[in-house]
């Protein structure tokens, strides 16, 4: 993602960087961060929101939840770009017992505020895997507050199940439209469609 010439790359268990970009033809480094090891990193999508100085990044659950440790979508301050410092984690889904339920559970991916689509600075969409889609209040960045979520059934049919994989739904990718239509894609399950009533 880049705002204001400023890149926010995720590189797996390579953490994040941060790059000024002003000039395309030679980007220049600001700030590189790993939180792998001790935290389970695949960090995955950064989210900048320069209006109020903050980064969302949300590391990948890549594995079943029994065969690694549980991921985070945190919230850095980057009121300097050099030092971004995280100051909270979103909260973990807990309407149901995803890790006994088993497969992949966390974050995946977040809604990525494009010009054109549904955009805010405190309302925060993301996917969760086996725990759906996830809506998150970060008004108060240090207290992020879950605001609604919708978990799909299982899926009837497996249309490219991952060998080694619990067969369970996979809640992926999202993009919320300015209406507030939410397109859902589920790796075996298709696609959702919902819609966003909220602030």
């Amino acid at each position: 993602m880049v705002e204001d010439d400023i890149a926010y790359a995720s590189w797996r268990d390579g953490g994040l960087t941060i790059l000024d970009v002003k000039d395309k033809t030679e980007p220049k480094s600001i700030v590189h961060r790993n939180w792998s090891p001790p935290f389970g990193g695949c960090t995955h999508s950064a989210l900048p929101l320069h209006d109020r100085d903050l980064l969302i990044v949300a590391d990948e659950a890549a594995l079943n939840i029994d065969r690694e440790q549980m991921k985070r979508t945190w919230i850095f301050d980057i009121r300097e770009k050099s030092n971004p410092v995280s100051i909270a984690t979103m909260p973990t889904p807990s309407d149901r017992d995803y890790v006994k339920i088993g497969g992949q559970f966390g974050p995946h991916n977040l809604h990525e505020n494009r010009p054109g689509s549904f955009r805010s600075s405190t309302t925060i969409f993301a996917t969760w895997q086996s725990a759906g889609v996830r809506v998150f209040d970060i008004a108060d960045p240090y207290r992020p507050a879950e605001i609604g979520y919708f978990v799909p059934p299982q899926p009837s049919a497996w249309m490219e199940p991952m060998r080694g994989r619990a067969k369970i739904r996979h809640t992926a990718d999202l993009f919320v439209a300015e209406d507030g239509l939410m397109y859902v894609t589920d790796y075996d399950a298709g696609l959702y469609i919902l819609q966003w009533n909220g602030a």
